[in-house]
């Protein structure tokens, strides 16, 4: 205790403070780090560091929200509007282990080094041994995960809705994963960017033989991905009399990835199919809300009451109205996030 008082005195700190430059060179070089923005949830929706989540500093529970979230493991690199809340949210996690970089003068910094930034929603999880990852919620289907350095991209598009351009805003992808081959959900150019030497692609049969590489999976059938990420690909089908030519039962798929025991349920277009009482222990549930190619909102609630995933966050929902969803279910965390 006295030794860190004499510390404390003499002006000495934990963390590191640095530089735009040294800050984009260690996010760039350290696939595990770990991005914070400690500004407000209003601060952070308007733009955002790519692939950083949002814990607020100004929220009472702040070192309980991170501890969540973060692995003393791996570094953290933390910023806020100019660096000052930043700084005093470092010296926060510094004292409880984590170790934590700075960002020098903030997102204004940043943006005035004409750095980039997004505005995708990134939520941030942690499984049961503490290894922690982030989803970025792009838009409508497509999804990426980051985890252990990799990057996983679901169903990425280019141009459906806001056009997203793959080779600047994300890394090229380590594995990409396809449900089916309608055009909100498989882009041959978007594949195309994200794609390097040793990319892995899994697809249901039609868009693997229309891209001419990449593993076909069926329905039921597993793999085993790097850093042993379970790969397994579960039924997506109508079920609605006509609606059953948008998605015919057999054709198309959902998955399911298992991260450290942490299970990841992303259903693709699907209606609410029997085969999902078979899915168990789901974490988090991707589920598709927009008649008459998905599911109703009542669907919706009926499929979510019988996965029971921690989280559930809708997507695939275009106009739907799906702001009535939490109240049906309670004891499962809705997220409603900007996924049109």
């Amino acid at each position: 205790m006295v030794l860190l008082t004499m510390l404390g005195l003499l002006g000495c700190k934990g963390y590191s403070d640095l530089k735009v430059d040294e800050f984009e060179n260690m996010l760039s070089e350290d696939k595990t780090v770990q991005l914070v923005d400690v500004r407000t949830p209003e601060e952070y929706a308007a733009g955002h560091l790519p692939g950083a989540i949002n814990i607020n500093w100004q929220d009472d529970g702040f070192i309980e929200n991170a501890r969540a979230l973060l692995s003393t493991e791996h570094p953290v690199m933390v910023y806020c509007r100019s660096g000052k809340r930043s700084a005093a949210a470092a010296a926060k996690l510094d004292g409880s282990f984590f170790k934590t970089h700075n960002l020098l003068g903030g997102y204004l910094a940043w943006t005035e080094a004409g750095k980039p930034v997004s505005v995708y929603d990134v939520e941030g999880f942690k499984t049961a041994s503490g290894e922690p990852f982030a989803i970025t919620l792009i838009k409508h289907a497509s999804l990426e995960i980051r985890y252990k350095g990799l990057s996983i991209q679901i169903d990425p598009v280019s141009g459906y809705g806001k056009p997203t351009d793959y080779a600047t805003e994300f890394p090229k992808a380590d594995i990409i994963l396809i449900t089916h081959e309608h055009e909100d959900h498989f882009d041959k150019e978007a594949i195309a960017s994200l794609r390097k030497e040793d990319t892995r692609l899994f697809a249901n049969a039609r868009c693997a033989d229309m891209l001419g590489w990449g593993k076909a999976l069926a329905n039921g059938e597993r793999s085993t991905l790097p850093e042993g990420i379970l790969l397994e690909a579960v039924p997506a089908y109508n079920t609605t009399e006509g609606h059953l030519q948008f998605h015919p039962k057999g054709r198309d798929n959902g998955y399911v990835l298992t991260l450290d025991g942490f299970r990841i349920y992303i259903a693709g277009d699907t209606e609410d199919i029997p085969e999902m009482a078979e899915l168990k222990d789901i974490d988090i549930a991707f589920l598709p809300v927009n008649q008459p190619y998905t599911m109703t909102v009542d669907q919706c609630v009926k499929a979510a009451k019988t996965l029971a995933p921690k989280v559930l966050i809708p997507y695939h929902f275009s106009e739907s109205d799906i702001s009535s969803l939490p109240e049906p279910l309670s004891g499962i965390d809705v997220r409603l996030r900007q996924m049109q």
